[in-house]
């Protein structure tokens, strides 16, 4: 029998993941009261169903995907009908979080009786011939996992809850860590009035590392308001180490200056923009 899966929230992302279990069969349900017109159409178009917190707890699995601030308040908003549930669905948490977070928001839905997973998405939203891979971790790992035979692709990652998010702690660490420095030293660069200088050596001596920065960074603007938390969750997973904390930290308020400047004047944008242009 096919499992009922319920995707919080229709974003890029969940939408994306949503649409995917659609495509293979599988019913995917979603809260819409109060979203907007543009996360509506997203539904929709991925196929998702509209559905009370009593539907969403009646599925067989819950997937949050969310912006990593929101991710304790969905837990907190749906415990009561996870308690009031007689059939307990397996809660995965799939955010962007510090392990100590993910362990917090486990003890909200664990103590209503049901069921939880730790989870980490690394990757884009799937598209044809691409999928993400979620990471897994918890005793009923395995048990989530059956949905690998539609469509996601869900690599079990050993250890406690916990695991899957120090998996994505540390990789996202890497990748949107190093976006952020490549863009705060463009932005040096450019007030300095040598980002044509260095854009030509790095474009000679490390071609391989200027493709990937004048990939990465054009496509943050858009996701950055979304980074600023990640970053501060990234900063309590390295929290033990004062000096990588402040990185992460400092990451966080350029990804919310970036983030301000994208909504408003877009001169610092403007500025990343020139400097990731190709020539010709």
């Amino acid at each position: 029998m096919q499992p009922v899966v319920a995707v919080i929230a229709p974003g890029m992302m969940g939408s994306a993941v949503g649409a995917r279990l659609v495509e293979n069969g599988i019913e995917v349900r979603t809260l819409l009261a109060g979203r907007s017109e543009a996360t509506l159409v997203r539904a929709k178009a991925a196929g998702m169903v509209d559905a009370s917190d009593q539907q969403i707890v009646a599925s067989d699995i819950i997937l949050s995907i969310l912006p990593p601030g929101d991710a304790l308040g969905l837990a907190e908003r749906l415990a009561p009908a996870l308690r009031a549930a007689t059939k307990k669905p397996i809660y995965v948490d799939c955010n962007a979080l510090d392990p100590a977070t993910v362990v917090r928001i486990g003890r909200v839905v664990q103590e209503t009786g049901a069921t939880f997973v730790d989870g980490g998405i690394i990757g884009g939203p799937p598209k044809p011939g691409y999928s993400p891979k979620i990471y897994l971790s918890g005793e009923a790992a395995p048990r989530v996992a059956e949905l690998t035979k539609f469509g996601l692709q869900m690599p079990i990652q050993p250890g406690p809850i916990g695991a899957a998010s120090a998996m994505k702690m540390s990789y996202a660490g890497i990748t949107k860590g190093f976006t952020a420095l490549g863009a705060a030293m463009m932005l040096a660069a450019s007030r300095a009035g040598t980002a044509e200088d260095l854009k030509a050596e790095l474009s000679s001596s490390q071609p391989a590392l200027f493709g990937w920065l004048t990939r990465q960074v054009p496509g943050m603007y858009s996701k950055a308001y979304r980074w600023v938390a990640e970053m501060e969750e990234i900063a309590q997973f390295v929290g033990e180490d004062p000096a990588a904390r402040s990185f992460y930290e400092g990451a966080a308020r350029l990804y919310e200056r970036l983030a301000a400047d994208f909504d408003g004047e877009r001169k610092e944008i403007a500025a990343l923009e020139a400097f990731c242009k190709p020539k010709g």
